[in-house]
């Protein structure tokens, strides 16, 4: 039998790159799973499809994890099709680049809409299932720049670390009712995403990973195995650091 066998799995932002390689790596291990994308149809549809042909059932949906009642539709969706999610990957975010004084109040509001505000809106939607089946794993996303203080994303640190605070008293709150609750915070990973805003394209420089060569969407995806499957059952309210050796925090 597979570890998450008869289990469902929401990951947020699992249209790509990180959320898509966490999607079918949880249905490698036969979890049923919710492909979650803000807007585009095609690549969730495709990445459910990809689920599907590994033996599990998906359902792919649209819903921008900052508005309320998009996700209260996506869990509605996922009880109907599912009964419930058990494991929640709150992965969505936005990483905007720009001069603090240039940062608008309307900016710093859409900033933390998806990053902080989305990841209480998944969890509120999820956690009661959870509670009543006596089950929940909660992987949240956080990054390192939050913890070393990056030039020109203090509104990104700032709501990516209140992740980390929700996180902490979520598990505090829930690990009583076997509800797990950890972070992830990844360093330097190769995805599609852009990065022309770095400067130099010092994103993909590894001259500073003392492991010699940035993260993988699939050495993320591993974590988040590691932090949902009962090997790493004695673990709650932790922040994993998978950066290759750049910091320790």
């Amino acid at each position: 039998m597979k570890r998450l066998e008869g289990k469902t799995a929401l990951v947020t932002g699992s249209g790509r790159n990180i959320g898509r390689a966490i999607i079918l790596k949880l249905a490698e291990e036969g979890a049923n799973v919710v492909v979650n994308a803000r807007s585009n149809k095609e690549e969730a549809e495709s990445v459910a499809a990809e689920a599907r042909a590994l033996g599990v059932e998906a359902l792919p949906f649209i819903a921008d994890v900052s508005d309320h009642q998009q996700v209260t539709n996506m869990f509605a969706a996922a009880a109907e099709q599912f009964g419930g999610v058990d494991i929640l990957v709150s992965n969505a975010a936005i990483r905007p680049h720009q001069p603090f004084t240039e940062v608008t109040l309307e900016e710093w509001q859409r900033v933390r809409g998806v990053v902080l505000d989305g990841a209480f809106h998944v969890a509120h939607a999820a956690i009661p299932h959870m509670e009543k089946n006596g089950y929940g794993r909660v992987v949240f996303f956080t990054g390192d720049g939050a913890f070393k203080g990056t030039a020109e994303r203090s509104h990104v640190s700032a709501a990516k670390m209140g992740v980390i605070g929700l996180a902490r008293g979520l598990a505090s709150e829930f690990a009583p009712k076997n509800i797990r609750v950890n972070v992830i915070s990844p360093g330097r990973i190769d995805t599609t995403r852009d990065l022309s805003w770095y400067p130099q394209g010092g994103m993909r420089d590894t001259a500073d990973i003392p492991i010699g060569r940035l993260g993988t969407v699939n050495d993320i995806a591993s974590a988040c195995l590691f932090l949902i499957t009962d090997e790493c059952g004695f673990m709650t309210g932790q922040t994993l650091h998978v950066n290759g050796g750049t910091d320790f925090f």
